[in-house]
């Protein structure tokens, strides 16, 4: 079963990948900040994390660069999931290392989908090629403003 970590510090949007993953078949563990992400990424290690960027203390950014230096969560794939659509937000969640960055308000019956994709990629040894492949996409958006 895949396991995903929600990690935002709104409950309604918790909620809202919650009921909607497990509804696809999937354990979804939730946590209201960064620090408490953290600890829950290091304990039960989800195939994937869903991170906001805007928490209070330790922000999005700060999740990602810790959980991307520590060896027992450095594999974890990161999907940005945030209200901050600047292309200078989606750059700086890719050049992190997250592999995808979704913006808010999203449709929560595309989440399922998105992360059996990405984790099926990942498996086929694809991880560098996704955020090469969201890179190039948001490179051509920046060429056609």
């Amino acid at each position: 079963m895949t396991r995903v970590l929600v990690i935002d510090d709104e409950a309604p949007i918790r909620l809202l990948c919650k009921v909607n993953l497990e509804a696809e078949g999937m354990d979804v563990l939730e946590a209201a900040d960064g620090p408490a992400g953290l600890d829950l990424s290091r304990e039960s290690t989800p195939d994937i994390v869903l991170l906001d960027v805007m928490m209070p203390g330790l922000d999005g950014w700060q999740v990602a660069e810790q959980l991307l230096q520590d060896e027992r969560t450095s594999e974890i794939p990161i999907i940005f999931l945030t209200a901050r659509a600047e292309f200078r937000d989606r750059a700086r969640g890719l050049d992190i290392g997250g592999i995808d960055y979704v913006t808010k308000p999203f449709n929560p019956l595309e989440l399922a989908p998105l992360v059996r994709d990405l984790l099926e990629r990942i498996e086929l040894g694809e991880r560098d090629n996704l955020r090469g492949e969201k890179l190039a996409a948001l490179r051509s958006l920046m060429d056609t403003d």
